[in-house]
This record gives C-alpha cells, sequence and structure tokens, in this order.
C-alpha cells in the first residue's frame, strides 16, 4: 500500500502507512487558543477534509498539549471514530476527562517505542514546555516521534527549541526518508522554545533527514514575523546545507515514496 501524508496547516497532518490512518496533532479548530476570543483564526476558512468525511482513524498522535496541538474541539468530533491515542507522559487525563476509554490510550515517556500493526512509534525528546493553564505549566511531558513502517521512516519534531537532541535522535533512528520540521511562530526571544528557521533546516540535518518539510507555518499567526518569513528562510537555508526541502500545498496529497516531485516545491505562497 502507498505511503501517503496530507498537511492541513500548522502541524496537522493525515499520514496513511501500511494500511493505517495516523493523525499527528489535529488541530482543526478556527482558533488555537482555550476561547475564540484569545486567538486569530486560522487563515483559511475550510479544511481539506472535514472531519466528518474522515476515514476511521487508527491512531492519533500529539506531540504536546498546547492548545494549537491538541485541540478539544477537534478531539471530541473524532474520538468516536479512532481506535487509538498515543500521548506523552501526563497527557492522557485529558483525553480521559473528555470521555476516551483508557484502554485506547498509550502514554509514552521518551525514548520509549510502541506498536500498531506495521507501524512502530518511538516518542522522542525536544525543548519545549507544556500545560494548558495558568497554573499547570509542565505537568505534561513534550516531545518529538518517530514513526516507521516497513518502507519509510519519518520524523516528526513537534514544537522545541534547538539542541543537541536531534544529532542523538538522528543517531538512535535516522537516517528519515522526510522530517516534518518546526519552522513558524519563532521569536529571538523564545529561542530556547521554538527554533529559528536555520535552526530548523540544520536539525534536519542532525536527524539525518534525506527531506525536510517546515511545518507550524500556514495556518495561524503566534508571532510577529510574515506569514511567508519562515518558507523563505528555512529554504534559503537548506539550498545552502543542500538537504531538499518540500513545501507542499495544504491538501496536497504527498506520495512519500515520490518526494523528489517538482510539484511538492512550487513556491504556491508566492501568489
Amino acid at each position: 500500500s502507498q505511503s501517503n501524508l496530507i498537511w492541513f496547516g500548522h502541524s496537522a497532518f493525515l499520514l496513511q502507512m501500511e494500511g493505517k490512518n495516523i493523525l499527528l496533532d489535529p488541530m482543526f479548530g478556527d482558533v488555537p487558543a482555550p476561547s475564540p476570543y484569545l486567538g486569530q483564526k486560522r487563515y483559511s476558512s475550510t479544511l481539506p477534509i472535514s472531519i466528518e468525511k474522515m476515514p476511521v482513524i487508527d491512531a492519533i498522535v500529539i506531540s504536546h498539549d498546547h492548545y494549537d496541538h491538541l485541540d478539544y474541539g477537534s478531539i471530541k468530533k473524532l474520538k468516536d471514530k479512532t481506535k487509538m491515542f498515543y500521548v506523552p507522559l501526563g497527557v492522557g487525563a485529558h483525553f480521559i476527562e473528555w470521555g476516551v476509554d483508557a484502554s485506547q490510550i498509550v502514554e509514552m515517556n521518551w525514548w520509549e517505542t510502541s506498536t500498531l500493526g506495521d507501524v512502530s512509534f518511538s516518542f522522542t525528546p525536544s525543548r519545549h514546555f507544556s500545560g494548558r493553564g495558568i497554573t499547570n505549566r509542565n505537568s505534561t511531558l513534550w516531545g518529538s516521534w518517530v514513526i516507521t513502517g516497513k518502507k519509510e521512516n519519518l520524523f516528526f519534531s513537534g514544537d522545541g527549541g534547538y539542541g543537541s537532541h536531534f544529532k542523538e535522535i538522528g543517531n538512535r533512528f535516522g537516517p528519515f526518508d522526510l522530517a516534518m520540521v518546526e519552522c513558524g511562530q519563532y521569536n529571538e526571544k523564545w529561542k530556547m522554545i521554538h527554533m529559528m528557521p536555520e535552526q530548523s533546516a540544520q536539525a534536519g540535518m542532525d536527524v539525518r533527514a534525506k527531506t525536510i518539510m517546515p511545518i507550524h507555518w500556514g495556518a495561524f499567526t503566534l508571532a510577529m514575523h510574515s506569514w511567508t518569513d519562515p518558507v523563505v528562510r528555512i529554504t534559503a537555508k537548506s539550498l545552502e546545507l543542500g538537504i531538499p526541502v518540500i513545501t507542499p500545498k495544504i491538501g496536497e496529497q504527498v506520495h512519500l515514496k515520490k518526494l523528489s516531485k517538482p510539484e511538492y516545491q512550487i513556491k504556491w505562497w508566492l501568489n
């Protein structure tokens, strides 16, 4: 079976691998905040596939519990068509509160691996923080994910600052066919918890990715830079480092066996 990836903007993906439908950080709501009045709306008014039209989901994978990655409204709509949830330590409590059965939740610590059929999920470090309220900062874990099928090996960075952990992940789990790397919503002051685009490209090199894709941009504004700044900068740095970068459109089906297709590199944001 062919492995495909569809990007929903920001860090949300539908991955189809080894006959499984897997959602990564499925934030499908309009505003990445606890209340619609607290954030700026999604740029596009429609999703590539509505939640109602989505196939049965074998697994939802969550990097951390910030609102722009773990969205109650989306999970509420998805939970009855989802079989399993792979989440960082402590994050399962949110799902149980939202009516998901504990038997469907796999909570993981850094460097742990879980398998579902022919797909394995390994939870790996990132330099970030967590929490959904002012009082519970860092009461849950955060991280990145390695998702491996029979043919493809993928890295999903979640959020986080640059550090030596990327090399360690590359040494333990690389090389990767594709690394989906956080690149967007940064600021010099947040460098410890969000990479600058040049660091995102370097992180792709460190994890030993054959191709990288910038994520955490293209759907919401959570920082002061222009919305095209991340993609322009990571593309320039990747060229300098000699690592291929793909920038598929939101909603485009990406075939993981054909990552070098020229249409995945069209600069669609210029229009």
